[in-house]
């Protein structure tokens, strides 16, 4: 038999409004009482109709999340965070890919945030770093939060977190530096990505405080994808002047160098050290593991997504920033000096 949330009132000894107010998180329940509902809920076993509840609420109780992203390992995780923080609040989710090229793209995730009644959306690049997009999200009053490279001084949305993308690739090269390599090149992401951007600047700035000339051959442009990064990686060992380290700006592309050195008979790392950006499963799935850094994406995504949801209390904290941290395994090691 199903219990209904009249259950959960009689069994905590307090109204059926009360229990509504609980399950919605309003904030003027008394913590005791907070306690007393979700003791309840759980002994029971209770799953609010979250479907019936959007109808009879004044707002919403669904999370929308737009991506458009080629990397399967960040869409999983950043599912999952925004999934855990949508669950903790009795909040849906529904997932939307889109195209963010397509010429009607804002029109679309309007019509998502209608048609599904959204209490928000979180944006992942490239269209949280969209203005034209954002625009129209504001003209409609859409509540959204962005996740995007940048730091505390960057121009920001008015919801956003922050991952100082520049910072992670300023240390990446800077513990290659530290590993006697003056001869690094760069793998460049997908330019219309503001992290590409930013992990460019943070290699190109490790370089010039380290009074290391930067050789433009070295930067190769790319795309996040594996693919892409076997296509540089065969670029690079082919030039007269090889490269000794490669930071690459996400681990699928550094494991696509790794895959092209080791096709052209480069041993890994003794003569070419390989780092990625990330963190993500393909780092500890190499031989050798990537050297990388970290970058909590779920973590990152559930603190987008509780941002998102108690932005209606003016106190809420407009963005956030996360600083990737490196990560040191086996793909980075000192170049001997011959």
């Amino acid at each position: 038999m199903k219990v209904t949330i009249k259950d959960v009132a009689s069994y905590a000894g307090v109204s059926i409004k009360t229990v509504s107010r609980v399950t919605n998180n309003e904030p003027s329940v008394k913590p005791s009482t907070v306690d007393k509902v979700n003791s309840a809920i759980t002994a029971l076993n209770y799953q609010p109709n979250i479907s019936a509840r959007n109808l009879a609420a004044s707002h919403s109780f669904a999370i929308g999340f737009v991506y458009d992203n080629p990397n399967a390992y960040y869409i999983i995780d950043m599912q999952n965070g925004i999934l855990t923080a949508c669950n903790e609040k009795n909040y849906e989710l529904i997932i939307h890919p889109c195209d963010s090229t397509a010429e009607d793209v804002s029109d679309q995730i309007i019509s998502l945030i209608k048609r599904s009644r959204l209490a928000g959306v979180v944006l992942t690049p490239p269209m949280s770093e969209d203005p034209q997009l954002l625009s129209a999200l504001d003209e409609v009053n859409a509540n959204y939060v962005c996740i995007i490279a940048g730091n505390e001084e960057s121009e920001k949305p008015k919801l956003s977190v922050l991952i100082n993308d520049k910072f992670g690739a300023k240390q990446l090269t800077q513990h290659l530096i530290n590993l006697n390599h003056q001869h690094i090149a760069f793998l460049c992401g997908d330019i219309r990505h503001k992290s590409s951007i930013e992990r460019l600047e943070g290699y190109r700035q490790a370089l010039k405080e380290n009074n290391i000339k930067l050789d433009p051959d070295f930067i190769i442009s790319g795309n996040y994808s594996f693919e892409s990064g076997i296509a540089g990686t065969e670029q690079l060992v082919t030039m007269r002047h090889k490269p000794t380290a490669i930071v690459a700006s996400n681990d699928e592309m550094a494991a696509g160098a790794l895959f092209a050195a080791r096709l052209a008979g480069i041993n890994i790392p003794n003569e070419l050290s390989i780092v990625g950006f990330e963190n993500s499963p393909f780092s500890r799935q190499t031989l050798p593991k990537l050297t990388t850094v970290d970058q909590p994406l779920k973590q990152i995504a559930k603190v987008a997504t509780e941002m998102l949801i108690n932005n209606k209390h003016l106190s809420a904290q407009k963005y956030r920033i996360f600083t990737p941290n490196v990560v040191l395994r086996d793909s980075s090691v000192t170049l001997t000096k011959k």
